[in-house]
């Protein structure tokens, strides 16, 4: 009997070693040295860069204007005919205008996952003007921060142009 027992420890110790503890390093190693950026995940000081945050007024380039509840994502399901869509939408444009900021469909609706963190450059470049004047910074240096902070399609065919808009405004902010 304590042949067995003797076995049955031995065998759980290996694969305690192996299993538990030189698997998750190896794994580890791998990771950090082919993929850190995305093992190490997304989180910044002021957020994620996966999750749209609410920035506000004409300093900052503005996301969707989603529900900022990463904990409630998914869409509104608001139809095209629902009043309360027609009302959130023309108080959006109103807003926008207000700053001095062109509306485009992107910036007056919310995404489908109700988290989005990117815009199109169409989106940005329509905000440029509005943020160059809040910050007493040329219009070339703001549309040269979009230029660089904008993300082609993968593989140059899939999906379409894009821009984080958490980069972006860290980008900006280091801008003097």
């Amino acid at each position: 009997m304590l042949v067995h027992l003797r076995r049955a420890i031995l065998t759980s110790l290996i694969f305690f070693v192996l299993l538990g503890l030189a698997y998750p390093l190896v794994e580890t190693a791998i990771g950090q040295t082919f993929f850190s950026q995305t093992a190490n995940g997304s989180l910044t000081s002021y957020g994620s860069t996966l999750i749209g945050q609410k920035w506000t007024g004409p300093k900052w380039f503005q996301g969707r204007p989603d529900s900022y509840n990463p904990m409630a994502s998914g869409g509104t399901n608001l139809g095209p005919r629902s009043k309360q869509l027609v009302t959130d939408v023309k108080k959006q444009i109103a807003l926008l205008k207000k700053e001095g900021i062109t509306p485009t469909p992107d910036l007056v609706t919310t995404s489908g996952s109700g988290t989005d963190p990117d815009i199109t450059p169409t989106d940005a470049y329509a905000q440029a003007n509005a943020v160059a004047k809040a910050r007493n910074l040329p219009i070339k240096v703001v549309d040269q921060l979009i230029a660089a902070n904008t993300h082609q399609p993968q593989f140059g065919f899939l999906g379409s142009s894009y821009i984080n808009v958490l980069q972006l405004n860290l980008a900006l902010a280091k801008t003097k």
